[in-house]
Protein backbone atom coordinates (compact mmCIF):
# COMPACT_ATOMS: atom_id res chain seq x y z
CA UNK A 1 0.00 0.00 0.00
CA UNK A 2 1.40 3.47 -0.69
CA UNK A 3 2.52 5.21 1.85
CA UNK A 4 0.12 8.19 1.45
CA UNK A 5 -3.03 5.93 1.18
CA UNK A 6 -2.17 4.27 4.22
CA UNK A 7 -1.07 7.86 6.80
CA UNK A 8 -4.56 8.53 5.17
CA UNK A 9 -6.15 4.87 6.28
CA UNK A 10 -4.31 4.64 9.76
CA UNK A 11 -6.37 8.26 10.63
CA UNK A 12 -10.05 7.47 11.42
CA UNK A 13 -11.22 10.77 11.50
CA UNK A 14 -9.81 12.15 7.96
CA UNK A 15 -11.04 8.88 6.48
CA UNK A 16 -14.60 9.53 7.37
CA UNK A 17 -13.91 13.30 6.70
CA UNK A 18 -12.81 12.16 2.86
CA UNK A 19 -15.05 8.60 2.65
CA UNK A 20 -17.72 9.30 4.96
CA UNK A 21 -19.06 12.40 3.74
CA UNK A 22 -17.93 12.81 -0.24
CA UNK A 23 -16.93 15.98 -1.93
CA UNK A 24 -19.32 18.75 -2.74
CA UNK A 25 -20.32 19.32 -6.00
CA UNK A 26 -18.84 23.03 -6.98
CA UNK A 27 -19.23 25.29 -9.59
CA UNK A 28 -15.45 25.24 -10.89
CA UNK A 29 -14.03 26.92 -14.02
CA UNK A 30 -10.87 25.21 -13.35
CA UNK A 31 -9.78 27.98 -16.32
CA UNK A 32 -9.48 30.28 -13.60
CA UNK A 33 -8.35 30.99 -10.28
CA UNK A 34 -11.53 32.07 -8.30
CA UNK A 35 -13.58 29.07 -7.31
CA UNK A 36 -17.41 29.95 -8.62
CA UNK A 37 -19.33 30.23 -5.27
CA UNK A 38 -23.28 31.86 -5.51
CA UNK A 39 -23.66 35.25 -3.54
CA UNK A 40 -19.82 35.13 -3.07
CA UNK A 41 -19.51 38.65 -4.77
CA UNK A 42 -20.39 42.19 -4.36
CA UNK A 43 -19.89 45.58 -5.67
CA UNK A 44 -21.08 47.51 -2.96
CA UNK A 45 -22.54 46.82 0.49
CA UNK A 46 -25.65 46.84 -0.02
CA UNK A 47 -25.30 43.96 -2.67
CA UNK A 48 -23.44 41.47 0.24
CA UNK A 49 -25.36 38.46 1.08
CA UNK A 50 -24.33 35.51 3.04
CA UNK A 51 -22.82 32.69 0.72
CA UNK A 52 -21.33 29.13 1.78
CA UNK A 53 -17.33 28.84 0.78
CA UNK A 54 -16.41 25.31 -0.33
CA UNK A 55 -13.00 23.51 0.19
CA UNK A 56 -12.67 21.64 -3.45
CA UNK A 57 -12.39 18.12 -2.81
CA UNK A 58 -13.43 17.39 0.56
CA UNK A 59 -16.98 17.98 2.00
CA UNK A 60 -15.33 20.78 4.56
CA UNK A 61 -17.67 24.20 4.13
CA UNK A 62 -17.07 28.04 5.49
CA UNK A 63 -20.15 30.14 6.21
CA UNK A 64 -19.60 33.55 5.86
CA UNK A 65 -21.98 36.21 6.57
CA UNK A 66 -22.48 39.98 5.35
CA UNK A 67 -21.02 42.43 8.40
CA UNK A 68 -22.45 46.43 7.25
CA UNK A 69 -19.81 49.26 7.50
CA UNK A 70 -20.15 51.61 10.15
CA UNK A 71 -18.92 53.36 13.38
CA UNK A 72 -18.92 52.30 16.86
CA UNK A 73 -17.59 52.86 20.33
CA UNK A 74 -14.81 50.14 20.88
CA UNK A 75 -14.42 49.73 24.44
CA UNK A 76 -16.12 49.59 27.86
CA UNK A 77 -16.91 52.53 29.45
CA UNK A 78 -15.96 53.28 33.15
CA UNK A 79 -19.07 52.59 34.33
CA UNK A 80 -19.26 48.86 32.95
CA UNK A 81 -19.28 45.81 35.53
CA UNK A 82 -15.86 44.11 35.70
CA UNK A 83 -14.37 46.69 33.67
CA UNK A 84 -10.38 45.99 33.18
CA UNK A 85 -7.89 48.89 32.14
CA UNK A 86 -6.60 47.58 29.21
CA UNK A 87 -10.45 48.25 27.81
CA UNK A 88 -10.11 51.68 27.38
CA UNK A 89 -9.87 54.47 26.64
CA UNK A 90 -13.31 54.32 24.87
CA UNK A 91 -12.89 55.69 20.95
CA UNK A 92 -14.93 56.14 18.12
CA UNK A 93 -13.61 54.02 15.15
CA UNK A 94 -15.23 53.41 11.66
CA UNK A 95 -14.97 49.88 9.80
CA UNK A 96 -15.61 49.19 6.71
CA UNK A 97 -17.89 45.84 5.37
CA UNK A 98 -16.65 42.44 5.34
CA UNK A 99 -17.78 39.12 5.45
CA UNK A 100 -17.17 37.12 8.68
CA UNK A 101 -17.59 33.62 9.42
CA UNK A 102 -20.61 32.40 10.86
CA UNK A 103 -18.96 30.13 13.27
CA UNK A 104 -15.78 29.40 14.37
CA UNK A 105 -13.07 27.45 12.20
CA UNK A 106 -13.78 23.80 12.85
CA UNK A 107 -11.50 20.71 12.65
CA UNK A 108 -13.47 19.72 9.74
CA UNK A 109 -12.27 22.61 7.72
CA UNK A 110 -8.89 23.05 9.31
CA UNK A 111 -7.76 19.90 8.92
CA UNK A 112 -7.98 20.06 5.15
CA UNK A 113 -5.07 21.84 5.63
CA UNK A 114 -3.30 20.81 8.17
CA UNK A 115 -3.42 17.15 7.04
CA UNK A 116 -3.76 17.59 3.49
CA UNK A 117 -6.65 15.94 3.27
CA UNK A 118 -7.45 17.78 -0.16
CA UNK A 119 -4.41 16.09 -1.92
CA UNK A 120 -5.02 12.70 -0.47
CA UNK A 121 -8.48 13.37 -1.71
CA UNK A 122 -7.24 14.63 -4.92
CA UNK A 123 -4.56 11.25 -5.33
CA UNK A 124 -7.41 8.93 -4.22
CA UNK A 125 -10.00 9.90 -6.67
CA UNK A 126 -6.97 10.67 -9.11
CA UNK A 127 -7.95 14.22 -9.98
CA UNK A 128 -5.88 16.61 -11.63
CA UNK A 129 -4.93 19.38 -9.98
CA UNK A 130 -6.64 23.18 -10.52
CA UNK A 131 -5.30 26.34 -11.17
CA UNK A 132 -6.03 26.95 -7.29
CA UNK A 133 -4.52 24.32 -6.40
CA UNK A 134 -1.28 24.80 -7.46
CA UNK A 135 -1.34 28.38 -6.41
CA UNK A 136 -2.43 26.87 -2.84
CA UNK A 137 0.57 24.36 -3.09
CA UNK A 138 3.17 27.07 -0.97
CA UNK A 139 1.17 26.96 1.66
CA UNK A 140 0.62 23.22 1.44
CA UNK A 141 4.10 22.73 1.33
CA UNK A 142 4.77 25.15 4.89
CA UNK A 143 2.04 23.09 6.48
CA UNK A 144 2.39 22.69 10.19
CA UNK A 145 4.67 19.87 11.22
CA UNK A 146 3.19 16.70 12.73
CA UNK A 147 1.39 17.81 16.43
CA UNK A 148 2.93 15.46 18.81
CA UNK A 149 -0.36 14.31 20.51
CA UNK A 150 -4.03 14.65 19.23
CA UNK A 151 -4.45 18.80 19.90
CA UNK A 152 -8.42 18.30 20.18
CA UNK A 153 -7.13 16.84 23.51
CA UNK A 154 -10.27 14.31 22.95
CA UNK A 155 -12.18 16.85 23.22
CA UNK A 156 -13.92 16.13 19.73
CA UNK A 157 -13.29 17.23 16.25
CA UNK A 158 -16.29 17.06 13.64
CA UNK A 159 -18.23 20.39 14.29
CA UNK A 160 -15.85 21.35 17.05
CA UNK A 161 -14.19 24.07 16.69
CA UNK A 162 -10.36 23.83 16.04
CA UNK A 163 -7.88 24.59 18.69
CA UNK A 164 -4.56 25.21 19.85
CA UNK A 165 -2.70 27.16 16.64
CA UNK A 166 -0.34 30.21 17.07
CA UNK A 167 -1.23 32.97 15.26
CA UNK A 168 0.88 32.09 12.41
CA UNK A 169 -0.24 29.08 12.21
CA UNK A 170 -3.67 30.21 11.63
CA UNK A 171 -2.15 33.42 9.00
CA UNK A 172 -1.23 30.59 7.02
CA UNK A 173 -4.39 29.17 7.37
CA UNK A 174 -5.97 32.38 6.13
CA UNK A 175 -3.35 32.42 2.72
CA UNK A 176 -4.05 29.00 2.37
CA UNK A 177 -7.80 29.64 1.76
CA UNK A 178 -7.42 32.39 0.27
CA UNK A 179 -5.39 30.70 -2.75
CA UNK A 180 -7.83 27.70 -2.91
CA UNK A 181 -10.85 29.89 -3.31
CA UNK A 182 -9.20 33.19 -5.24
CA UNK A 183 -11.09 35.05 -2.75
CA UNK A 184 -9.12 36.80 0.13
CA UNK A 185 -9.25 35.60 3.51
CA UNK A 186 -7.43 36.68 6.98
CA UNK A 187 -8.26 37.03 10.34
CA UNK A 188 -10.05 40.04 11.80
CA UNK A 189 -8.80 43.30 13.03
CA UNK A 190 -9.39 43.58 16.70
CA UNK A 191 -11.81 46.61 16.16
CA UNK A 192 -13.69 44.57 13.25
CA UNK A 193 -13.64 41.52 15.86
CA UNK A 194 -15.58 44.24 18.66
CA UNK A 195 -17.88 45.79 15.87
CA UNK A 196 -18.59 42.21 15.07
CA UNK A 197 -19.34 41.10 18.08
CA UNK A 198 -21.36 43.75 19.02
CA UNK A 199 -23.50 43.98 16.24
CA UNK A 200 -24.62 47.03 16.90
CA UNK A 201 -25.05 46.98 20.68
CA UNK A 202 -23.62 49.24 23.24
CA UNK A 203 -24.37 47.36 27.08
CA UNK A 204 -21.46 44.07 28.19
CA UNK A 205 -22.88 41.58 26.31
CA UNK A 206 -24.66 41.59 22.65
CA UNK A 207 -27.50 40.67 24.58
CA UNK A 208 -27.78 42.97 27.13
CA UNK A 209 -25.42 43.71 30.51
CA UNK A 210 -26.76 40.42 32.63
CA UNK A 211 -24.31 37.76 32.74
CA UNK A 212 -26.79 35.18 33.86
CA UNK A 213 -28.49 35.45 30.24
CA UNK A 214 -25.11 34.08 28.72
CA UNK A 215 -25.96 30.63 29.23
CA UNK A 216 -28.38 30.89 26.49
CA UNK A 217 -25.09 32.73 23.95
CA UNK A 218 -22.26 30.71 25.14
CA UNK A 219 -20.39 28.23 26.43
CA UNK A 220 -18.33 29.48 29.45
CA UNK A 221 -16.79 27.81 32.66
CA UNK A 222 -20.05 27.31 34.45
CA UNK A 223 -21.51 25.25 31.83
CA UNK A 224 -19.57 23.93 29.33
CA UNK A 225 -17.87 20.77 31.72
CA UNK A 226 -14.50 21.10 30.98
CA UNK A 227 -14.49 20.62 27.07
CA UNK A 228 -15.88 23.10 23.79
CA UNK A 229 -18.65 22.30 22.26
CA UNK A 230 -20.10 22.20 18.60
CA UNK A 231 -20.22 25.38 17.15
CA UNK A 232 -23.53 27.25 16.56
CA UNK A 233 -25.77 25.36 19.69
CA UNK A 234 -26.34 28.76 21.28
CA UNK A 235 -28.10 31.45 20.12
CA UNK A 236 -26.33 33.82 17.46
CA UNK A 237 -25.82 38.14 18.24
CA UNK A 238 -27.66 40.11 16.19
CA UNK A 239 -25.73 39.55 13.37
CA UNK A 240 -26.24 36.31 13.22
CA UNK A 241 -23.00 35.05 14.12
CA UNK A 242 -22.55 32.23 16.69
CA UNK A 243 -20.37 31.46 20.01
CA UNK A 244 -18.82 35.33 19.61
CA UNK A 245 -19.14 35.21 23.81
CA UNK A 246 -17.53 32.00 24.46
CA UNK A 247 -16.62 28.36 23.30
CA UNK A 248 -13.14 29.37 22.01
CA UNK A 249 -11.45 32.78 22.38
CA UNK A 250 -10.36 33.75 18.70
CA UNK A 251 -7.39 35.21 17.30
CA UNK A 252 -6.96 38.73 16.04
CA UNK A 253 -4.63 40.52 13.97
CA UNK A 254 -3.44 42.97 16.29
CA UNK A 255 -0.87 43.27 18.94
CA UNK A 256 -1.64 43.10 22.70
CA UNK A 257 -1.08 46.10 24.41
CA UNK A 258 -1.93 46.27 28.56
CA UNK A 259 -2.50 49.37 28.84
CA UNK A 260 -5.22 49.65 26.55
CA UNK A 261 -5.62 50.83 23.16
CA UNK A 262 -2.56 53.62 22.09
CA UNK A 263 -4.53 56.18 20.71
CA UNK A 264 -1.08 57.85 19.00
CA UNK A 265 -0.93 54.91 17.04
CA UNK A 266 -4.22 53.46 16.11
CA UNK A 267 -6.23 54.98 13.21
CA UNK A 268 -10.00 55.94 13.48
CA UNK A 269 -10.54 54.00 10.36
CA UNK A 270 -10.05 50.46 10.03
CA UNK A 271 -6.79 50.44 12.72
CA UNK A 272 -4.62 47.73 13.36
CA UNK A 273 -1.63 47.18 15.61
CA UNK A 274 0.56 45.58 13.53
CA UNK A 275 2.20 42.82 15.73
CA UNK A 276 6.49 43.55 16.49
CA UNK A 277 6.88 41.06 18.86
CA UNK A 278 5.89 37.41 19.21
CA UNK A 279 3.90 38.16 22.56
CA UNK A 280 1.97 39.66 23.76
CA UNK A 281 -0.86 38.75 20.44
CA UNK A 282 -4.60 39.31 21.13
CA UNK A 283 -7.47 37.09 21.48
CA UNK A 284 -10.99 37.91 21.80
CA UNK A 285 -14.32 36.44 23.13
CA UNK A 286 -12.89 34.13 26.50
CA UNK A 287 -13.64 30.27 25.56
CA UNK A 288 -14.92 27.24 27.17
CA UNK A 289 -12.77 27.71 30.66
CA UNK A 290 -13.00 31.46 31.42
CA UNK A 291 -15.80 33.23 33.59
CA UNK A 292 -18.64 35.21 31.94
CA UNK A 293 -16.90 38.70 32.35
CA UNK A 294 -13.63 37.23 30.26
CA UNK A 295 -16.63 36.76 27.38
CA UNK A 296 -17.30 40.27 27.33
CA UNK A 297 -17.46 42.29 24.32
CA UNK A 298 -14.93 44.19 25.15
CA UNK A 299 -12.80 41.90 27.17
CA UNK A 300 -9.20 41.23 25.88
CA UNK A 301 -6.82 38.68 26.15
CA UNK A 302 -2.92 38.84 25.53
CA UNK A 303 -0.84 35.21 24.54
CA UNK A 304 1.88 34.41 26.80
CA UNK A 305 4.40 32.03 26.68
CA UNK A 306 2.73 30.11 29.20
CA UNK A 307 0.58 28.52 26.32
CA UNK A 308 3.65 26.76 24.84
CA UNK A 309 4.76 26.03 28.01
CA UNK A 310 4.79 22.26 27.53
CA UNK A 311 5.68 22.36 23.82
CA UNK A 312 8.24 19.22 24.17
CA UNK A 313 10.28 20.52 20.65
CA UNK A 314 13.38 22.74 20.33
CA UNK A 315 13.39 24.97 18.81
CA UNK A 316 9.31 25.42 19.80
CA UNK A 317 6.73 25.10 17.84
CA UNK A 318 5.68 28.18 15.55
CA UNK A 319 2.71 26.06 14.36
CA UNK A 320 1.15 24.52 17.82
CA UNK A 321 0.04 26.24 21.45
CA UNK A 322 0.26 23.15 23.78
CA UNK A 323 -1.31 25.07 26.60
CA UNK A 324 -3.95 27.01 24.75
CA UNK A 325 -6.44 25.12 24.71
CA UNK A 326 -9.25 27.55 24.57
CA UNK A 327 -7.70 29.60 21.63
CA UNK A 328 -9.18 29.25 18.11
CA UNK A 329 -10.15 31.68 14.76
CA UNK A 330 -12.62 32.37 12.61
CA UNK A 331 -12.14 34.36 9.18
CA UNK A 332 -13.21 37.52 7.68
CA UNK A 333 -13.30 38.88 4.18
CA UNK A 334 -13.06 42.07 3.11
CA UNK A 335 -15.79 43.89 0.80
CA UNK A 336 -12.94 45.59 -0.85
CA UNK A 337 -9.94 43.76 -1.43
CA UNK A 338 -6.33 45.30 -0.88
CA UNK A 339 -3.71 45.48 -3.34
CA UNK A 340 -0.71 42.72 -3.19
CA UNK A 341 1.40 45.71 -1.48
CA UNK A 342 -1.12 46.73 1.10
CA UNK A 343 -1.39 43.00 2.22
CA UNK A 344 2.82 42.49 2.49
CA UNK A 345 3.43 45.52 4.29
CA UNK A 346 -0.05 46.05 6.37
CA UNK A 347 -2.58 43.40 6.59
CA UNK A 348 -0.58 39.92 6.23
CA UNK A 349 2.82 41.81 8.03
CA UNK A 350 3.87 40.38 11.28
CA UNK A 351 7.32 40.68 13.38
CA UNK A 352 9.76 38.53 14.32
CA UNK A 353 9.10 36.63 11.08
CA UNK A 354 8.33 33.06 12.12
CA UNK A 355 11.39 30.32 10.36
CA UNK A 356 9.09 27.88 8.36
CA UNK A 357 10.54 24.65 8.03
CA UNK A 358 8.53 23.71 4.85
CA UNK A 359 7.70 19.81 4.56
CA UNK A 360 7.74 18.72 1.24
CA UNK A 361 4.68 16.88 0.63
CA UNK A 362 5.57 13.02 0.38
CA UNK A 363 4.32 12.18 -3.25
Amino acid sequence: MPFDLFRLLATPATLCTLLCFPALPVLADDSGKVLPVKNSEAKTAEEMKPYTELIEHTSAKVEMLPIPGGKFQMGSPDTESDRRPDEGPVHEVEIAPFWMAKFETTWDAYDVWMSDLDVFAMEVNKLEPTPRDVIANEFQKSQPTKPYCDMSFGMGKRNFPAICMTQHAARTYCKWLSAKTGRYYRLPTEAEWEYACRAGTTTAYSFGDDPSELEKYGWFADNAGEAYKNVGKKKPNPWGLHDMHGNVAEWVLDQYVDQGYPADTLKPVNPLLVPMTLYPRTVRGGGWDKPAVDCRSAAREGSTEDWIAQDPQFPVSIWFLTDALHVGFRVVRPLQEPSEEEKKTFWDYSEPIQKERPVPLER
